[in-house]
């Protein structure tokens, strides 16, 4: 029997609930948020104390009484550093500070430079590595991490001391990126995804191997496990569900419409600017911005959706990607609340749609970049069980043509038991799916234009902050469907499963 088996028969699955608990030292929840010199810096929600509360916090290694009044030994919590190779990333800090400044103030900075002789230089350099050196090993050395019973714990600083509190059972996701160099150093950076908070933290560096370790253990702690199993468990299995050939996901830039209007913009703007005014500043000036979206909307993609792989797991999909930066992503089913199938008008003969993703307190927004109607449809099928796309959708009210011309013709609304399904745009169609357990609330807005035709649009609003809209419905079939979907929105939260973890068949 193998340690996953082991552990799957002491925990059952991943889909139990999260361990409860409290965030802080001695059960007392933080609040703010803290960061501290390197790679950690703690997000609102996670809860930070100064360190001053780590001395009233030695119950990780000493004795809690339980709930009968007796006495319960806790395992000694052992903190742990960054990788080595950290303080030569964060030595770059104090000299990024001077270029910084450099670039804001060129002439300034060229006029400094000039004032100095080549032995004032040469001491100036004889003082400033050493001290960015410094700097960066002192960095490290005062950051620590470990994983308690109930939190993962990070703190930071020399000077002023934070401590971030990230309770177990508020981690909804964990990403591992590895930059370029990082990749050269063996290194990885680790983000986690906390409920209720803006911003991810991270660990940035920890080994490979490290991080990978970290990663599973904390999402089998937050899925349930208990401390002394979820070490055991390692990484959840995967199976494959999409990979994005690189020779279709170029095709598909090459086809999107926005990578031939800014090339096209970079090649126009500048030659009218150089036969009006004969300026060669000017021409670079204006050119070196639009060449710079260009390629950030062509070649940029290319490289951060090159080989884009989709994966399913029991903590949720896995999504790996990346030319130069390979980041591997985690996405909870869950929490997502909305699902876009985008089709823009070049692909429809390809047969192709882009999926994004709006995630309640992530900044994951890309599902699939690329792939035929029927496997998208298919993944979206995992991401929102029981949710179908709907095949027919009706259109606008007739009066629509007076209030948006032509265009009136992209929107359209179709409603089934599980999904408010609403669609816009005539050359690049957009659906929106969102299931009824997610609608936060719905609106009915009314112009005195759309009054005047009798028309009104329906507002669904979810858990992420964003809204749907079925534009340019008829009056009365606006104020019926007001009342419906607040119905079934009510069902559709009663009969929902626990959506933290996804359990595959």
């Amino acid at each position: 029997m193998t340690s996953r088996d082991r552990a799957e028969d002491a925990e059952s699955t991943y889909g139990t609930a999260g361990t409860a608990g409290a965030a802080g030292m001695g059960g007392a929840a933080g609040v703010g948020a803290a960061a501290g010199t390197g790679g950690a810096a703690g997000s609102a929600g996670t809860g930070s104390t100064a360190d001053a509360a780590d001395a009233v916090g030695a119950e990780d290694a000493g004795n809690t009484e339980d709930a009968e009044g007796g006495i319960s030994e806790r395992s000694p919590v052992t903190e742990r550093r960054l990788h080595p190779v950290t303080p030569f990333r964060r030595a770059w800090a104090p000299l990024a500070v001077l270029a910084g400044w450099a670039v804001h103030d060129p002439n300034g900075a060229q006029e400094q430079l000039a004032r100095l002789t080549d032995t004032v230089l040469l001491l100036g350099l004889a003082v400033l590595v050493p001290a960015a050196g410094l700097y960066g090993f002192l960095s490290w050395w005062f950051t620590h991490y470990a994983v308690t019973d109930t939190e993962l714990r990070i703190r930071t600083g020399l000077l002023f001391r934070r401590t971030a509190h990230i309770r177990l059972e508020r981690v909804q996701a964990v990403d591992v990126s590895r930059p370029l160099l990082a990749r050269v150093a063996g290194v990885a950076r680790l983000r986690i995804d906390v409920v209720g908070a803006d911003d991810k933290d991270e660990l940035a560096y920890l080994g490979e191997r490290e991080a990978r370790a970290l990663r599973a253990e904390l999402l089998a702690r937050a899925a349930g496990f208990a401390p002394e199993t979820a070490r055991e468990v390692g990484e959840a299995p995967a199976r494959a569900l999409v990979h994005v050939p690189p020779r279709e996901l170029a095709r598909s830039l090459l086809l999107t419409g926005a990578t031939w209007g800014s090339l096209c913009a970079a090649l126009i703007v500048p030659t009218v600017l150089w036969l009006t005014t004969q300026n060669v500043w000017t021409v670079l000036v204006s050119a070196l911005p639009l060449l710079g979206t260009a390629g950030a909307s062509s070649v940029g993609r290319f490289v951060a959706e090159f080989d884009w792989t989709v994966s399913e797991s029991p903590d949720g999909l896995r999504i790996d990607h990346g030319l130069l930066d390979r980041t591997h992503e985690t996405v909870p089913p869950g929490r997502v609340q909305t699902v876009r199938i985008v089709e823009p008008l070049l692909w429809r003969r390809a047969g192709w749609v882009r999926v994004e993703l709006d995630v309640a307190g992530s900044a994951n927004s890309v599902l699939i970049p690329v792939a035929p109607r029927a496997i998208a449809e298919s993944v979206v099928a995992r991401v929102l069980p029981d949710v179908t796309v709907p095949a027919e959708m009706s259109p606008a009210a007739r009066g629509a043509r007076w209030c948006l011309p032509v265009w009136w013709r992209g929107h359209r609304l179709a409603v089934t038991g599980t999904v408010f399904a609403a669609r816009s745009g005539l050359l690049c169609r957009r659906l929106s799916l969102v299931p009824h357990a997610k609608v936060q609330s719905v609106r009915l807005t009314q112009g005195p234009w759309e009054r005047r035709w009798g028309l009104a649009d329906v507002h669904v609003d979810t858990g992420a902050d964003k809204t749907v809209t079925a534009r340019l419905r008829g009056a009365e079939e606006a104020a019926r469907f007001l009342g419906e979907q607040a119905e079934r929105s009510r069902t559709g939260r009663r009969a929902a499963l626990p959506d933290r973890w996804m359990t595959t068949d």
